[in-house]
C-alpha cells in the first residue's frame, strides 16, 4: 500500500483532529456521489477506496502503537521499542552540533506524540537551548529529568539551564550541545572576579 499520510496529503507528525479533517475533506471530494454519470465515476470510486484505506490504516497504528519505519514510508519517525530509535536521536545529536537546528527540528517532530520519552525531550531541550530559547530549553529538560530521574546526562544539563535561568554564570552562553561547558562557567566566573578586583580593589 502506498505512504497513508501522503494519500491524505498530511504530515506525519499530524494530530488525530488534523487528519480526520484531512480525510473528510478528502471524501468529500471523491464521494461517489459526486460522479453520478460522470466517466471520472470509476477514478473516483478507486480514488475513494484509497482514501478510506490510508485512514483506516492510519487509526490502526496509532491505536496499536505499530508505527511503520523509515523503511514503509521513507520517513524517520517510529515506535520507540524498535531498535531504530537510538539512529534517529543520534543522527539528531549530529544536526544539532552541526547547526542544522531546522532539519534536527524536522525530525524530532515526526516523533509521534505516542512515542516521544525522556530522550526525545531531553533533543528537544538541547536543541531549544542551542537556539537560544533558555525558558523552553528549561522546561524541556525538566520533562526528561522527570521521565527519567535516574539520568546522569540529563540531570547535568537540566542543571546547567536552570542555573543560567536563575542568572548564574553570567546568563545565557550557548556553547556545545554536549557536556556541562564547564570552561564558559569558569570564564565566567573569572570575567567576574576581575570585573570586582578593578572596581573594589586598591
Amino acid at each position: 500500500m502506498n505512504d497513508p499520510y501522503k494519500v491524505l496529503n498530511v504530515p506525519y507528525n499530524a494530530t488525530d483532529e488534523e487528519i480526520k479533517q484531512a480525510y473528510r475533506k478528502l471524501a468529500k471530494k471523491y464521494h461517489p456521489d459526486r460522479y453520478q454519470n460522470s466517466p471520472l465515476a470509476e477514478s473516483a470510486s478507486e480514488k475513494m477506496k484509497e482514501i478510506n484505506e490510508a485512514y483506516d490504516r492510519i487509526k490502526a497504528e496509532r491505536k496499536t502503537g505499530k508505527h511503520s519505519n523509515s523503511n514503509s514510508y521513507g520517513n524517520y519517525y517510529t515506535s520507540q521499542s524498535e531498535s531504530t530509535s537510538s539512529d534517529i536521536y543520534r543522527e539528531v545529536r549530529i544536526l544539532i552540533n552541526s547547526e542544522r537546528y531546522d532539519q534536527a527540528e524536522a525530525l524530532l517532530d515526526s516523533i509521534l506524540s505516542i512515542d516521544r520519552d525522556a530522550n526525545w525531550y531531553y533533543y528537544k531541550s538541547l536543541l531549544a537551548y542551542r537556539k537560544g530559547w533558555l525558558e523552553e530549553a528549561y522546561n524541556y529538560a525538566s520533562t526528561a529529568c522527570h521521565i527519567d530521574p535516574s539520568n546522569v546526562e540529563y540531570q547535568a544539563f537540566y542543571n546547567r539551564v536552570a542555573e543560567q535561568r536563575r542568572g548564574n554564570y553570567g546568563g545565557y552562553r550557548p556553547s556545545s550541545a554536549d557536556g556541562c561547558g564547564c570552561c564558559d562557567m569558569l570564564m565566567c566566573m573569572l570575567c567576574s572576579d576581575c570585573f570586582c578586583n578593578g572596581c573594589c580593589g586598591t
